[in-house]
Formats: structure tokens, C-alpha cells, sequence
């Protein structure tokens, strides 16, 4: 059995580039960051940096374009896939690339919340809880974005 899986949740490095293809469907795609933090042999915490390019067909191309910004947290679900061509001076080049088969679009900011979210009471609000590889739970808001 093969399994080409991969689930990210990041922010956006930059904003999205949409474009439609000859036979009209639409392509957007755009970069998107994701963190990984642990402690070092020292006991220091770390934080590692992964860039992935990210890439949506179809629907979820318009909707990815629609609402997505440099900067907005999204989760992606999709597979890896490498291609794979001849630059001008024949140099062979190679790019990885999500595709995405479904996206979840990240929490709001401010100046786009609802009235109905804007009244709630501050501790009304939940948490996010961020799951470490070492299943130690923190809360959202140690984590720098």
C-alpha cells in the first residue's frame, strides 16, 4: 500500500497568485510557513522554519484566492508532488510543491470579525491548544506568529 499524505497548518508567506488555465480551470498558489519547536540538548527552546509551496486547482483555487493573505493561518490538506524541467540553457530544474485537495481557512483578524464575534466577552473565546512532538500541551498565545 502507497500513502502520499500531507497535512500543514502555517501561515502564508506571501499573498496568492491566481491564474486560469487553458481549459479555464483556475490555479492559485502561494507559500506558506510552518514551525516546529523543541528543546535542544541544552534545554533551550528552538524554533525550525519549513517553506512549502502550495498549490489549488479548481473551486478551491477561487476560494483560496478569495480569502487568503500574506500572513492568515490556513490548514492544507494534500500530497507532495515534484516536477520536473529544462530551464533556457537546458540546466534540468526541479520544484516540490503541495497540491491541495482541501483547505480550512484560520481565524480572522480583527477588522474582519463579525459584530457577533466582536461582543463576545475576552474569556468567552477558546484557546487553540498546540500539541508538541513530546505531547507537552501549551497555550496559543506562547507561541509567537
Amino acid at each position: 500500500m502507497n500513502l502520499n499524505k500531507v497535512i500543514l497548518v502555517g501561515r502564508l508567506t506571501r499573498d496568492p497568485e491566481s491564474r486560469s488555465l487553458p481549459s479555464g480551470q483556475q490555479v492559485t498558489s502561494f507559500g506558506l510557513a510552518t514551525d516546529r519547536f523543541y528543546n535542544d540538548k541544552s534545554g533551550q527552546r528552538q524554533q525550525q522554519t519549513e517553506f512549502h509551496n502550495v498549490v489549488f486547482f479548481g473551486r478551491v483555487a477561487e476560494i483560496a484566492a478569495q480569502y487568503l493573505k500574506k500572513g492568515s493561518l490556513a490548514l492544507i490538506e494534500g500530497r507532495v508532488q515534484t516536477r520536473s524541467w529544462e530551464d533556457n540553457e537546458g540546466v534540468k530544474k526541479y520544484r516540490t510543491e503541495i497540491i491541495g485537495d482541501s483547505l480550512q481557512l484560520g481565524p480572522r483578524s480583527g477588522s474582519y470579525q463579525t459584530q457577533t464575534e466582536q461582543s463576545r466577552p475576552e474569556e468567552v473565546k477558546e484557546e487553540l491548544p498546540v500539541i508538541l512532538e513530546d505531547d507537552e500541551e501549551i497555550d496559543i498565545k506562547d507561541i509567537p506568529f
